[in-house]
């Protein structure tokens, strides 16, 4: 389960693991009461417990509602699907095709990028220009390797998530070849660290959970 968050109206906002959904709405039910009732909500499903407790869960993946709501959209969440995940910071990056949480090719790379001077003047400027030349650079490298690594799997992704520095992404994935990537892009933004393979691992964990809103009595306004 991902680190609860503070939601937008109230409440909170975390990621659960979809082979830990069952048990983890059974220990809803357990504190606030049986659920009475379960409906659509768009693409989402919004369950009330007998507390008036609610929650939103949106699956990390396109599916398709059953007659039984929660029942088919647990098993939508459990069914694994195959996610490209690209990971730029600076001076380093990340590429890898998953199988549901199974890695099955990756690349992770880096390059030098000078850290800030205090100098002034003239030097500073020049060191400006250097250091813009190196993050050029690096986005020019990831490109490249996301065309490599990631673009022949384009055709058999569900969906491609991006994490790290946000505009660095941006950069990498604004260049042509990459549009039918671009296509499949889906939030949420990954919250990484330097993209090592260690971190690049992790992914899974937060692009496969399932996003849950719950707000409880407590969280609304008196």
């Amino acid at each position: 389960m991902t680190r609860p968050r503070p939601a937008a109206g109230g409440g909170r906002r975390l990621g659960v693991a979809p082979e830990r959904l069952g048990k983890w709405l059974d220990g809803v039910a357990e504190r606030h009461g049986a659920f009475t009732d379960v409906a659509l909500d768009g693409a989402a499903v919004r369950v009330t417990c007998a507390d008036t407790t609610t929650m939103t869960l949106r699956a990390p993946f396109g599916w398709t509602p059953g007659a039984a709501l929660l029942a088919s959209f647990t098993a939508a969440a459990r069914e694994p699907r195959r996610a490209a995940v690209l990971l730029v910071r600076r001076g380093r990056w990340a590429v890898g095709v998953f199988d549901g949480g199974d890695l099955v090719v990756s690349k992770v790379d880096s390059r030098q990028v000078q850290g800030r001077t205090a100098a002034g003047g003239w030097s500073q400027q020049r060191f400006a220009r250097r250091r813009g030349n190196q993050t050029d650079a690096v986005v020019e490298h990831a490109v490249e390797t996301a065309v490599r690594v990631l673009l022949p799997y384009a055709g058999s992704v569900a969906a491609l998530f991006t994490g790290g520095d946000r505009g660095l992404v941006d950069d990498v994935l604004a260049d042509r070849r990459l549009a039918p990537l671009v296509a499949l892009r889906r939030e949420p933004h990954l919250d990484v660290g330097e993209p090592t393979k260690a971190v690049l691992l992790e992914t899974p964990g937060q692009f496969r959970a399932v996003d849950v809103t719950i707000v409880e009595p407590g969280d609304r306004p008196a």
